[in-house]
């Protein structure tokens, strides 16, 4: 059994090892033409450890850390309970969804213009845009998750005698769990996407900002560093969602 997984693992990593053997042969070979448009796979490492190990890029992996957390956190909150509002209760549904709807389909990022003169250029600015790139999502996941219940379900709890607050908390939600975290795995990976586009625009820190200094230098690997680090943080969190997902609804699901 064990053998089995280690040999499945291998065999996912197979492509990956090829591709990095691959990139680092092509990128050598334009290195000795004088073409350095493309650093091969172990100066991208090395620079990696420089920035690492001078704090270059850790204190600008902290800052972009922070500010989605932060957002995210406030936006997946806000989310989830407008989402059950709007899910469970008509009146909310009927007096919200018009404005949903004119405000979902607005790219989180065209409110940083707006934002930029409302907020100025601060810690707040990037803060709320991820709220926003996250909130708008997960409500509607939340809402469709809960309006979509099997209204069977809904019937066998009623005549058990659940009260409104019982069928919300013990059946609805639990069973809207599947659509909740499929808004929290997609939008926790486009946080990230999101706040190294602000940073590159506004902000003067994070690893956004790192990568538009490198840009202005020509430091191709240290953009390579920065695109390999955005990479590995929406695997982490998708990846994490994946495993509350697993964890909250595998046995039942």
């Amino acid at each position: 059994m064990i053998f089995s997984k280690v040999i499945k693992s291998l065999i996912g990593l197979f492509p990956i090892i090829i591709f990095l053997i691959l990139w680092e042969i092509v990128a050598r070979i334009y290195l000795m033409s004088g073409n350095f448009f493309l650093p091969p796979f172990t100066v991208v490492i090395a620079e990696f450890y420089n920035l690492t190990v001078n704090g270059v890029l850790g204190n600008n992996f902290i800052s972009s850390l922070s500010r989605v957390l932060i957002g995210f956190s406030f936006g997946t909150i806000a989310g989830i309970i407008v989402g059950v509002l709007t899910g469970w209760n008509y009146l909310a549904d009927r007096a919200l969804s018009p404005i949903i709807s004119l405000l979902y389909p607005i790219p989180a990022l065209g409110w940083l213009p707006l934002l930029m003169l409302w907020l100025g250029i601060g810690e707040l600015l990037p803060i709320t845009i991820i709220f926003i790139c996250s909130f708008f999502p997960i409500l509607y996941n939340t809402s469709t998750g809960i309006k979509t219940v099997d209204k069977n379900y809904i019937k066998v709890a009623r005549t058990l005698g659940a009260s409104d607050k019982e069928l919300l908390f013990s059946v609805v939600i639990p069973m809207a769990l599947p659509n909740i975290f499929t808004g929290l795995k997609l939008e926790s990976g486009m946080a990230w996407r999101v706040i190294i586009a602000a940073e590159m625009v506004a902000i003067p820190t994070g690893i956004g900002a790192l990568m538009m200094r490198a840009e202005s230098l020509m430091r191709i690997d240290i953009i390579i560093v920065c695109l390999i680090v955005l990479a590995i943080m929406c695997f982490i969190f998708e990846r994490f969602f994946l495993f509350l997902e697993i964890k909250f609804t595998g046995k039942w699901r």
